[in-house]
């Protein structure tokens, strides 16, 4: 990842301009209440979207990084997974400490709420691994519901929108649950759950990542 060039053109061009708004279309019909079937995630057994994504809170700025190899172009110079460091937010870091709870959202409504959620059991489950990442919006008005909220875990931005379709988002907000290693566990809830629902999921997580040999911290 690196700072953004001011003479480089758009990562997609005029796709990523239709999948941004695309995405907020079909988040906005589901704010109102509408389900989408096909928006399932990625699905379980298969292994989270390698990304890494400045954190909301640094001064690091650039599009995500979601290469598999070396020089993939528009995707990344480098693999996502080896793109480190103390201001990137980097899942292939996070599932490697242990099971990892993602939410993806958007920065504007209420599906943000789901980060008050996800602080609200972060110490219940000390072991867990809780991560946010706001797809495109405002960076300043995430920093301040990041600094407000008080929250413990990272929270990411991805300023291009290229996490959408990696993960297949066409609700808000999605919250995906992974093993260690970062095969996912069950499917992604595509809604803000009732907090004991969210409680149940993850306590669900730990009891799988136990059942594979995790032996981390007690929840």
């Amino acid at each position: 990842m690196s700072p953004p060039d001011p003479g480089r053109s758009p990562r997609y061009g005029l796709y990523v301009g239709l999948l941004a708004v695309l995405l907020l279309v079909l988040l906005a019909i589901n704010t109102a209440g509408t389900r989408h079937t096909a928006a399932r995630g990625i699905e379980p057994g298969h292994r989270l979207a390698p990304f890494a994504v400045p954190l909301a809170l640094g001064q690091l700025t650039g599009d995500a990084d979601i290469a598999l190899r070396p020089d993939q172009g528009a995707l990344g110079r480098v693999p996502a997974c080896a793109e480190r460091g103390p201001q990137i937010l980097n899942i292939c870091q996070l599932y490697e400490r242990g099971p990892v709870v993602l939410a993806l959202f958007v920065n504007g409504g209420g599906c943000a709420e789901i980060l008050g959620d996800l602080q609200a059991l972060s110490s219940s489950f000390p072991g867990v691994r809780f991560a946010g990442v706001a797809i495109k919006g405002n960076r300043d008005g995430l920093r301040q519901l990041v600094r407000s909220r008080g929250l413990s875990f990272p929270v990411g931005i991805d300023s291009d929108g290229a996490l959408a379709g990696l993960y297949k988002v066409a609700s808000c907000p999605q919250v995906s649950f992974a093993l260690p290693g970062g095969v996912v566990q069950s499917r992604a809830l595509l809604s803000r759950p009732a907090l004991p629902v969210l409680r149940a999921r993850v306590s669900q997580l730990v009891a799988a990542a136990r059942a594979h040999g995790w032996r981390g911290a007690g929840a």
